[in-house]
């Protein structure tokens, strides 16, 4: 355990920040949960300190850090969909950029110099050259990517005149739930690979689509790098082990393996049941999606080497039989 007890936890309601706050409890730190419940949901919150707050409301957060001092601040909160990027570009610069502008400001004029920013693969846009290393160049080809570019440049520019100290982490896919089944993804709409197909599967979504079929890829799929849930929450607690004021540290997060869209579909056959039976999970072919890159996948050796982070849970199979549960056993979400 380090200095960083006490933890801010912006968006500690949604899926990744959910299953960070958890885990900070179980290890002995204090995390206080910031979240507009928007898209989290409370109940994903657990027994962690919890304020309803958006960080489009200045007044709200400086009073926040006023009324209680934070060791470091974790930042989950943001808008997440690339395609409503696209359709609503003003919404994500707003809710990303400036709120975490806004953020940014009441932490620091309350003296709390420790940031751990939840960051994003689509920075890269399309990948020159795969796995993709942090030193890749930076184009995104999508709103959402802007938008966590420009708060990562944000974040640089404060490290030297302000003393800031942050670690961004970015993420490639996160999938999978709880171990217990009693956490996983719940996202209104589900717009993620994984939970749409078991939703399909479920019979609760008609069919998954398959966008796009003509990439240059062995089956013409989209090829992603899938990390499991847990080992990203794990991630985040050896990035705090690793803060300190004025210093500036970038790692990707990825399981270094890369499955199509069509390769997660068959494993989610086997492992739902549908191949034993004969059957197929009812799926669509649709065109691409703007925005979509033909191949992500991470080279994560940088966290390995500095942080020690081994991503142990992140087998396909490990990370869809996690999910499955969690779904079969909450079929309406946290609702239920």
């Amino acid at each position: 355990m380090s200095e960083h007890k006490k933890i801010l936890v912006t968006g500690g309601a949604g899926y990744i920040g959910s299953f960070t706050t958890r885990l900070l409890l179980e290890e002995g730190y204090q995390p206080t949960v910031l979240d507009n419940l928007s898209k989290g949901h409370r109940q994903a919150v657990g027994e962690a300190r919890f304020i309803k707050a958006d960080l489009l409301n200045k007044p709200q957060l400086e009073s926040i850090f006023r009324e209680d001092s934070y060791d470091a601040v974790m930042h989950f909160a943001a808008l997440a969909s690339v395609a409503e990027s696209i359709e609503d570009p003003a919404s994500y610069y707003q809710t990303n950029v400036t709120g975490s502008i806004n953020l940014l400001e009441a932490m620091l004029d309350c003296g709390v110099k420790k940031i751990i920013y939840s960051s994003s693969a689509a920075v890269y846009g399309n990948p020159e050259e795969t796995p993709i290393p942090e030193s890749h160049p930076k184009n995104p080809i999508n709103p959402y990517g802007e938008t966590k570019l420009a708060v990562e440049r944000i974040l640089e520019e404060a490290v030297e005149p302000l003393g800031l100290g942050y670690v961004s982490l970015r993420y490639f896919n996160a999938a999978g739930a709880s171990q217990d089944g009693t956490l996983g993804e719940d996202h209104s709409p589900e717009t993620h690979l994984i939970p749409r197909i078991l939703l399909a599967a479920l019979g609760q979504i008609p069919q998954v689509e398959i966008f796009g079929t003509d990439y240059p890829t062995p089956d013409g799929t989209c090829i992603r790098d899938y990390i499991h849930i847990l080992d990203l929450a794990r991630a985040h607690i050896l990035a705090l082990e690793a803060l300190s004021p004025g210093k500036a540290k970038v790692y990707n997060l990825g399981s270094e393996r890369g499955y199509s869209v069509r390769e997660v579909i068959a494993v989610a056959e086997e492992i739902t049941g549908f191949s034993a039976q004969g059957k197929k999970i009812p799926a669509a072919q649709a065109p691409r999606r703007e925005g979509d890159p033909e191949v992500l996948l991470a080279s994560s050796d940088r966290a390995q080497e500095e942080l020690g982070w081994q991503p142990k849970k992140s087998s396909l199979e490990k990370i869809i039989h996690s999910a499955w549960k969690w779904h079969k056993e909450h079929p309406g979400g946290f609702a239920e």
